[in-house]
């Protein structure tokens, strides 16, 4: 079984690439001419979405660095303690929606510190699958094509990343009677 997943994992992008060119020509299309015009604005997006994507960069390591992280995450421990939200996940909770990333590199410390069948194992595991990057997301996106007021969009999204959070802890609190 594990062969024949392999082997459709490595055939299914000749296949795809092989499959649009056989269409392109069918339609009789020239389909390197409508490559190179796909790259070239897709070179386009990248140069439009390249200051956006530094300025992301630089203030998820200014906030990783700098201490203000941790200074977040002691201000708002009374609360998460009495909505008892565990304080090792507190780190992924806020990095996650700026950055993937930063995200993923927490959340490899607190599966390593913790194991990945534990309590807040699973509780990282669950907020990972169930949040996006959202501010990297809308900010790639809006800037891509030109959209300067983003506001409502932000806080809608972050508000489902909040609940994708506080549903993976009260979901494992359950499961583990807490």
């Amino acid at each position: 079984m594990n062969n024949i997943v392999n082997y459709i994992s490595n055939a299914i992008i000749p296949i795809i690439i092989g499959s649009i060119i056989m269409y392109g020509v069918r339609e009789r299309r020239k389909v390197f001419d409508d490559f190179l015009d796909g790259a070239k604005d897709g070179t386009k997006v990248v140069f439009n979405i390249f200051p956006t994507l530094i300025g992301i960069f630089v203030a998820v390591g200014v906030l990783r660095s700098s201490g203000i992280l941790d200074l977040l995450i002691n201000l708002i421990n009374p609360i998460t303690n009495f909505l008892k939200i565990p304080s090792e996940i507190m780190p992924l909770a806020i990095l996650r929606p700026i950055s993937g990333g930063a995200s993923m590199a927490v959340a490899l410390d607190i599966l390593n510190q913790n194991g990945v069948d534990s309590r807040i194992g699973l509780i990282a595991a669950t907020i990972m699958g169930s949040t996006e990057t959202t501010v990297y997301t809308i900010a790639v996106y809006t800037s891509a094509v030109g959209i300067k007021k983003n506001r409502g969009v932000i806080w809608a999204a972050l508000l489902a990343d909040v609940t994708g959070i506080v549903t993976s802890v009260i979901f494992w609190n359950i499961l583990f009677g807490r």
